[in-house]
């Protein structure tokens, strides 16, 4: 891995699975929270294209425990009452396609596999191996 392709918005992407296509960055703000977002796709034969990978790095007040972490996700993916993700590690949450973890009050990151083309094992690895850039 390239170190473009390792580090995203100050933080340090320790694996990515090795079947990813082309990467593109994007930068925007919801919610009061700025986000540093990686998307991986790849053209399919239809000719269509379809998410890989997503890895967002999320800064912002709003962030400030779990508690803050898991309603801003509901709200921002617009999540109903009955979303139950359930606990990844000492800071994190896991549901069906995605991963969070809080590494910091007001800084987050979140690993989505949108299609379910890497599986929740690898979402899981990738989530857990993402941290603070030095």
């Amino acid at each position: 891995m390239s170190s473009q392709e390792t580090h995203i918005g100050g933080l340090a992407i320790g694996y990515l699975p090795d079947r990813l296509g082309s990467a593109s960055d994007f930068e925007f703000e919801w919610g009061d929270v700025k986000f540093v977002q990686r998307v991986w796709e790849t053209r399919l034969d239809s000719g269509a294209w379809r998410v890989d990978l997503q890895i967002q790095a999320m800064r912002g007040e709003a962030l400030a425990d779990m508690d803050a972490l898991r309603a801003f996700l509901a709200e921002y993916h617009e999540r109903g009452d009955d979303w139950k993700p359930e606990p990844f590690g000492a800071d994190g949450l896991v549901s069906d396609h995605e991963a969070a973890r809080l590494l910091a009050p007001g800084l987050a990151v979140e690993v989505r596999d949108p299609f379910g083309r890497q599986g929740i094992d690898e979402v899981r690895q990738v989530a857990a191996a993402i941290t603070k850039a030095q």
